[in-house]
């Protein structure tokens, strides 16, 4: 039998089937590793916004997690939707236990349509307990600014929001460049603590890019699960997101998805 890679996503479920768990289950299948879930949340949402959230029991993310632990061998793991600080404290917990270090954080603050979807009491949590854990953290604009305090207004801003969020204990930070007003191009920034890095893809003119920053994070920890250092790995899911976003389309009357078996 041919040896397949597993990656695990830790995160909540979006009805509309554009984003969160499902856009990573499609991501890692559509990049040929076996996906694992935890779901620590379920949200009624569709293309045109997020109408409830219930979020899970601690204590069952905490099954979940065990139960994937004690059976498959996890190559990298990402981390999306924890809206709580008891969420992500027994998701921090969990990750030191299983000693899982290929770990990708997309800190989840703010639905595509603008929803929030991480309380104000979490962050201090994220910034004290997660992302010390990380091997790469994955904010937008509007999250970066959050993490590190400080408004992004200029590129000198986007750097030092950069060095920030790295000084609270991630190996790399990459700011996702998709909510810039650039509308040429996209630019993520990848900063690893000393060496900073843009990394430029052209603007697709679309709005239906829901679930687009789950998949990047979803990408980047399939490759990392396959084997790929951290540089190609972003590099290597950087490149298919844009083609996902490229084959985008709107099964709804709001933002669709991404094309993610662009391919097929």
């Amino acid at each position: 039998m041919a040896r397949v890679v597993t990656a695990l996503t830790i995160a909540g479920s979006d009805s509309g089937g554009c984003a969160g768990i499902q856009a990573d289950l499609k991501t890692f299948a559509a990049l040929g590793v076996h996906g694992a879930s935890v779901l620590t949340a379920v949200t009624a949402q569709n293309t045109r916004g997020v109408r409830d959230v219930f979020e899970l029991p601690p204590a069952v993310v905490e099954s979940q997690i065990e139960a994937v632990a004690e059976d498959l061998k996890v190559g990298a793991v990402k981390t999306g939707m924890l809206s709580s600080a008891a969420l992500i404290g027994v998701v921090s917990r969990q990750l030191k236990k299983h000693a899982w270090r290929r770990l990708v954080v997309d800190p989840v603050m703010v639905a595509t349509s603008g929803d929030p979807l991480l309380g104000p009491d979490a962050v201090g949590t994220l910034r004290r307990e997660l992302l010390p854990l990380a091997l790469i953290v994955t904010p937008n604009l509007r999250e970066a600014e959050i993490l590190a305090g400080i408004e992004i207004r200029t590129g000198e801003d986007l750097e030092e929001a950069a060095r920030r969020i790295h000084r609270l204990g991630p190996r790399a930070v990459l700011i996702k460049g998709g909510h810039s007003e650039d509308r040429d191009e996209s630019t993520d920034l990848l900063y690893d603590g000393t060496e900073t890095r843009r990394l430029p893809a052209p603007r697709i003119d679309t709005p239906h890019t829901h679930g687009s920053g789950c998949t990047l994070s979803a990408a980047i920890c399939a490759y990392l699960a396959k084997g790929h250092d951290l540089t190609e790995s972003v590099s290597q899911a950087k490149s298919y997101v844009t083609r996902a976003i490229e084959a985008s389309y709107a099964p709804g009357r709001g933002r669709g998805p991404l094309g993610h078996f662009f391919g097929r």
